[in-house]
């Protein structure tokens, strides 16, 4: 499983930061990791420099092996929390729909 981070030009890349977020998202997805063949993750600030609540947003697609890719956003006041909602609906989405598959 491929992990991609990005960021825009208001969201500092750092390279700790990008190791955080790879590990949670191995950790969070494993049960899925057979299935998976590359994450991206893209982070942004969407008011730039404004002041704003919820302007930081965390995207997450997941490209699954013969499926179309999946995409998952969610929005909050830091990246970390914008993170863990866009992980958690990721996993939500991802039990539904190999659920799904098993039932036909």
């Amino acid at each position: 499983m491929k992990i991609q981070i990005n960021t825009d030009k208001n969201i500092e890349g750092h390279e700790r930061l990008a190791a955080y977020f790879s590990e949670e998202l191995e950790k969070g997805l494993a049960r899925f990791e057979e299935k998976i063949t590359r994450i991206e993750v893209h982070f942004g600030d969407e008011n730039g420099e404004k002041f704003s609540l919820n302007d930081k947003k965390c995207v997450i697609e997941v490209r699954v092996a013969n499926l179309q890719p999946l995409t998952v956003t969610d929005h909050s006041e830091t990246i970390e929390k914008a993170f863990s909602g866009a992980l958690a609906k990721a996993k939500k989405s991802l039990t539904t729909t190999f659920e799904k598959q098993k039932s036909f």
